[in-house]
């Protein structure tokens, strides 16, 4: 189901009974004007928050080749996370998802939103967050009804089905908006 919800990316918005263990602004690693606050900077930095939670950004604008950029680079963070390598089929599933999922959003903003401006992965130990801004008007859906015979059209039906969350955030005054998707980690 997309949502747009009134959170910054990188924000899940309050958890019910304080499910994280943190706050919910420690939670975020995201201010008020929707910077990325938490030691995150350009093409492939990586920080850790104080709440374990681990974010890395890589900056997407005027890139070529694009999406297996985006891949490599969710692998990489995927082994450092220590999602790669899989000890089962389980895990391994798992990582090949979030691969998938952030090979779809950034197909998607490739082809519907005049490219994708930065990928940002956030992981903590249950939920892996990715997010593809660009600066496209668009709203992505799942195309209805789904004809999985016919070419095309399957990305977000994809994240969705993959996925235990997904939506779009748009800050106010600020052409485009980021896409996000929230995958579970294996048990």
């Amino acid at each position: 189901m997309s949502t747009t919800r009134p959170y910054p990316p990188g924000d899940r918005g309050p958890e019910p009974s304080g499910a994280s263990g943190a706050s919910a602004a420690g939670v975020s690693g995201v201010g008020a004007s929707g910077e990325d606050v938490s030691g995150v900077g350009a093409s492939g930095d990586a920080a850790a928050s104080p709440t374990g939670r681990q974010v890395r950004r890589l900056s997407l604008d005027g890139q070529s080749g694009v999406v297996p950029l985006a891949r490599d680079f969710a692998r990489q963070a995927l082994y450092a996370w220590g999602w790669l390598p899989a000890d089962s089929a389980d895990h391994r599933a798992a990582a090949e998802d979030v691969l998938l999922v952030v090979s779809e959003l950034v197909t998607n903003a490739c082809l519907h939103a005049e490219g994708p401006e930065s990928l940002r992965i956030a992981c903590d130990n249950k939920v892996i967050r990715v997010e593809v801004s660009d600066r496209g008007a668009g709203q992505p859906a799942p195309r209805t009804p789904h004809r999985a015979g016919r070419p095309g059209g399957h990305g977000m039906f994809i994240v969705q089905r993959l996925c235990l969350d997904w939506g779009v955030v748009r800050a106010p005054g600020i052409a485009g908006k980021t896409v996000w998707a929230e995958l579970g980690a294996p048990a």
